[in-house]
This record gives structure tokens, sequence and C-alpha cells, in this order.
């Protein structure tokens, strides 16, 4: 069995997919588990020497499930084609997974974000720690979107972080979250939460005073400024507007005889 393999979930995304398996040269085995791309995603990546995998896309959760199910290693790093993973974090994990009695069975790794090409350090998005590197068989992915990772042992964090370039324009950025609206309200509807006539305004009032204040987004300048008002709009309005009308549709469903 492959000491420590990478899994990168990719659609479409050419633009990053060589750089980031560029990035992943030290380790004994990189997966690309595609989601039907229409660009050069896969060419590219054969083209780098990894294996591809193609399944189709339900959510974020399942996506990395398959790869669990399906790639045998003693440990697995999960990165986004958009990451980069630096020499420093290479050589960190790399004396992590080396012990055979390793007790820990998942470790956090901390994220550089560049959004709208700036390195952000407010707003949530540092240290961002993601469980990343799991320990094959003690780890299964939750939640459609913003998915967590249930593990069945103790958990650590990395000191070395991952580099991300998150979104790149106001076009990009909404693109994304418009993908994601059903499965950030799905999440919201499986939890229990109650969504009143009010919800969308009043949650992005708070979203908005918890991003820019209590996670400090000002920190930022005005670039926090315009990244906590989007997140605040696509958070408390879409994704609580999106939760009502998943509420109406139950409401409305005719009874099972």
């Amino acid at each position: 069995m492959t000491k420590l393999a990478a899994i990168v979930l990719t659609k479409n995304e050419e633009r990053h997919i060589g750089a980031c398996l560029d990035s992943l040269a030290w380790v004994d085995r990189r997966v690309v588990v595609d989601s039907f791309s229409t660009d050069r995603t896969c060419e590219i990546a054969r083209e780098r020497g990894a294996e591809v995998m193609q399944h189709p896309f339900s959510d974020y959760a399942a996506q990395r499930n398959v790869a669990i199910d399906t790639v045998d290693a003693d440990w697995l790093f999960f990165i986004d084609a958009d990451e980069r993973a630096t020499p420093e974090l290479a050589e960190e994990i790399a004396g992590i997974i080396a012990p055979e009695d390793q007790a820990v069975v998942g470790w956090n790794v901390p994220r550089r974000n560049y959004l709208f090409g700036k390195l952000t350090r407010g707003a949530g998005y540092w240290p961002d720690y993601q469980m990343r590197l799991l320990k094959h068989g003690h780890a299964r992915y939750d939640r459609p979107a913003s998915e967590i990772v249930i593990l069945d042992g103790p958990a650590g964090d990395l000191q070395q972080p991952l580099i991300h370039y998150n979104y790149e324009t106001i076009a990009q950025f909404r693109a994304k979250q418009t993908f994601r609206i059903d499965f950030e309200a799905m999440n919201l509807y499986r939890r229990g939460e109650k969504c009143k006539f009010y919800s969308p305004y009043t949650m992005t009032i708070r979203h908005f005073w918890w991003r820019y204040v209590t996670l400090k987004g000002y920190q930022d300048g005005l670039h926090g400024l315009r990244l906590c008002l989007l997140l605040a709009y696509y958070f408390g309005f879409r994704y609580y507007q999106r939760l009502g009308q998943m509420y109406r549709s139950a409401v409305k469903k005719p009874p099972h005889n």
C-alpha cells in the first residue's frame, strides 16, 4: 500500500491543475478525481503523471468519500486545484506520517488565502484550518458543502500552510457562491435552522458583523470591507432565501398514504 496519496477534486480546472500537481511532486501517488471536465484538466493531469478517475458530482462530501473508498494509501492528503503545497509543508507532512504508531488520525492544515489577488488575514481567512491529512480507514466526510470530517480518533494541527489562490474576480466569486447556494442551504435545513420572513435580512447583518468586526475583516482595509459585504449578502440573504424556499416546498408536499 502507498504511504501517502494526494487527492485533487476537479471540474474544469485547466488553469490550476498543472501547478497544483507540480507542488505535489514529493507525494508517492497523485490522484485526480474529476467530475467530467470539458476542458484540458484530465489531459494536463495525465501529462504530469497523475492518475485520473472520473465520477459524477453529487455533493462535495460524497465526492471526497469516493476517493477515500477508492484510493489505497496509509494516508490521504486532500488538496484543491487552486491550492499549492510548499516545500516546508511537504517536509512537515513527511515527518508526521513517518512513525508507524502515529496516534493522531487527522491533521488540520492552515491556509494562506489570496482573494481578488490580495493576501487576506481577516474575516476568518487566517489561519483558516482545514482537515486535509487523513489516516486511511479513520475518517469520513459529511455535509453537502462546507464539508466536515468525522474522525474516529484524535486530531492535530500542522504549522506550515497551504497557499490558496481563491476567488480572483467578482464574477468568479458570484459564480462559485451561486453554485453552492443549494448545498449550503441544505446544510442549514439538515441542522433544523429556522427561517422566518425576515431571516434573510437579519442574517445578512449578523453575518457582516461577524466577518467584519468579530473576525477582524476591517484589518484588510477596503478589500476586507468589500469581501465582508459580499460574504454577508450570499450567506445571509441568498442562503436563507433558499432555505425559506426549501421549507415552503416541504410544507406543500402531499402526505404519504
